[in-house]
């Protein structure tokens, strides 16, 4: 029998010291993302029987009261219309988002937080802003705003090479 404890593999430690700089720098930051996410989505499950997914559905309709169109949410989430269609069936079972057709388009439908969906978002968003500044608790404030800043300018830099 091994005895060995197993290590989780993360993506970094696929990088070597050969690798360019660049690369390693990519797998850091694709390592920190997916420790973090899931994190995030522990403690959704765990505190409010929630996804990761219907929880950016409920975040982007809380930032827009109007409510937006099942093609909009699908874009803004970046995931097909059969994702954003099953979220959406679900909260609608749960009174917590409306579905309904916009007078203008009879194809399209507008989905919008309901009253209920609104004060739940708000309790999940409390909480996900506080396991949020927990995982970052390790850096000290001026090197969180120097982190900030310079992904700031390597989005810049990312953006900058891709329309190139």
């Amino acid at each position: 029998m091994n005895d060995a404890v197993a290590i989780p593999v993360d993506r970094e430690s696929q990088a070597s010291r050969g690798d360019h700089e660049a690369l390693r720098l990519w797998l850091r930051l694709l390592t920190c993302t997916s420790l973090m996410e899931a994190s995030v989505r522990a403690e959704l499950r765990r505190d409010f029987d929630c996804t990761l997914p219907r929880f950016d559905l409920m975040a982007q309709l809380e930032r827009h009261p109007e409510g937006l169109r099942m093609g909009e949410l699908s874009r803004r989430l970046m995931v097909t219309g059969g994702n954003v269609t099953g979220i959406t069936d679900q909260l609608v079972r749960e009174g917590l988002v409306t579905r309904a057709a916009p007078p203008d388009d009879r194809r399209a439908f507008v989905v919008r937080l309901t009253p209920a969906g609104r004060r739940q978002f708000e309790r999940m968003a409390e909480s996900h802003e506080a396991w949020v500044v927990r995982l970052v608790g390790g850096l000290a404030a001026p090197e969180r705003r120097q982190l900030f800043e310079l992904l700031g300018r390597l989005k810049r830099s990312v953006n900058r090479a891709r329309s190139h």
